[in-house]
């Protein structure tokens, strides 16, 4: 006689029951909104950080008409329509050093790419395209009128918008705000983000492991992640796996943080309490994304703060906080877009897969004698294989459909170097 056992979901189900990766970031993209505050900082210390108002130029760039290329400053009409010209040369114009005064009909000026063009000056010929004669210069007919100059605001016109909010500020965006003279800008405070791990197995560096005892290594991917995010760090450790100190955990996250992040405890197993803890204080948004690895991620609200409960093998955590968690830290700093391009290479490693759920892998993306770019799998794909993670350089993303690569095959790849 057959006897049918209740059971109740598990990470071995069929992914019906889970949303796609693609409605999980529509949900977040819709419930995470930027944070309020602003600060001036001075311009080194605004490097990572997003513009809070619009930067106005206060000049014009270049400042002044100036050569393009070092040659012969002359005005237009000196150009010969036909045949040659001989023009006297009169003095020489340097960058910072501009001549003081205005050549006469049938005179030029020796110039300095960067120099201010003197009075009466409209056209640079390049020193390649001329003949000198001791004093004298000999041109041809095969000039135009104001080339090689560069006009004053041509670049960037006094008054006008230079950088807008929600711009992240890197190195271009500081160069170009210190060519201003711009000393100092008001840049969107950062979030503070809080973040404990979950498990009565969970030890930190430095204590001995009992048996049964792991190490916890997702607080420092989870770290030295948010590291890189720039936000504000709240560590609180590891917390027992007891529903009461969950609870409170999560009551002072809450209170402290713009964020809160976790990981463990959110599966179905009797000890994991978070979720129950989530659904007592705040609001779930959804607890299962049709992800491998990563599927039981959680995400809701407490008391305001967006909560990412992320599941606890080591691999996942990386995974679901990337592709998860790191947009909506940028949607709360303020940023307009947050673009992880993909582009497609050819697989060398055949690559096995189930259809149903999208598959995040990992691969080290190289580039061939030829000039091809190809990826390989770094090896066993495993949800704990945190190895996978320190030996590859980027993600193969699966789509759902999928049900595996063969060697040759195109596949879809991200850089990590793209998520920093």
């Amino acid at each position: 006689m057959n006897e049918t056992i209740k059971s109740s979901e598990s990470c071995q189900d069929p992914y019906d029951s889970s949303i796609s990766m693609s409605a999980a970031l529509q949900i977040i993209d819709n419930e995470i909104m930027p944070i309020h505050g602003s600060q001036t900082v001075s311009l080194r210390e605004a490097l990572g950080r997003v513009l809070a108002e619009t930067v106005i130029s206060p000049m014009n760039v270049p400042a002044h008409r100036n050569s393009a290329m070092d040659g012969y400053a002359l005005s237009g009409s000196e150009l010969p329509a036909e045949g040659s010209a001989e023009l006297k040369i009169t003095g020489t114009a340097f960058a910072g050093k501009p001549f003081s005064g205005s050549p006469g009909p049938g005179e030029c000026i020796r110039i300095m790419t960067g120099a201010k063009m003197p009075e009466g000056t409209d056209t640079v010929v390049i020193q390649e395209h001329a003949e000198r004669l001791g004093d004298s210069l000999r041109i041809g007919n095969n000039h135009k009128a104001g080339q090689n100059v560069r006009q004053a605001g041509e670049d960037i016109a006094s008054g006008s918008p230079v950088l807008e909010p929600g711009r992240s500020i890197g190195p271009a965006q500081l160069g170009l705000l210190a060519s201003l003279g711009i000393p100092e800008v008001p840049v969107r405070r950062r979030p503070r983000v809080a973040f404990f791990s979950s498990g009565d197995e969970i030890r930190s560096i430095g204590e001995p492991l009992g048996e049964g005892d792991i190490y916890d290594s997702n607080r420092y991917t989870l770290y030295g992640m948010l590291r890189e995010q720039g936000v504000e760090l709240l560590d609180m450790g590891v917390i027992p796996d007891r529903e009461e100190s969950i609870t409170q955990a999560l009551k002072e996250a809450a209170a402290e943080a713009d964020l809160i992040l976790t990981s463990g405890g959110v599966s179905v197993g009797e000890a994991d309490y978070i979720a129950a803890a989530l659904k007592n204080l705040g609001t779930v948004h959804f607890s299962k994304v049709a992800i491998k690895p990563g599927r039981p991620l959680t995400f809701g609200h407490i008391s305001g703060s967006p909560f990412f409960g992320l599941p606890g093998n080591p691999v996942a955590v990386m995974i679901t906080f990337l592709q998860f968690v790191r947009p909506a830290i940028k949607r709360m700093m303020g940023e307009e877009s947050v673009i992880t391009p993909t582009f497609q290479v050819r697989s060398l490693s055949g690559l096995r897969k189930a259809p149903g759920r999208s598959e995040i892998q990992r691969g080290v993306l190289q580039q061939e004698p030829d000039g091809e770019w190809v990826v390989r799998s770094t090896g066993r794909q495993g949800s704990g294989v945190l190895s996978s993670m320190s030996d590859g350089n980027c993600f193969i993303l699966l789509a759902d459909q999928s049900a595996g690569v063969q060697p040759g095959d195109r596949v879809m790849v991200q850089p990590f170097t793209q998520f920093r």
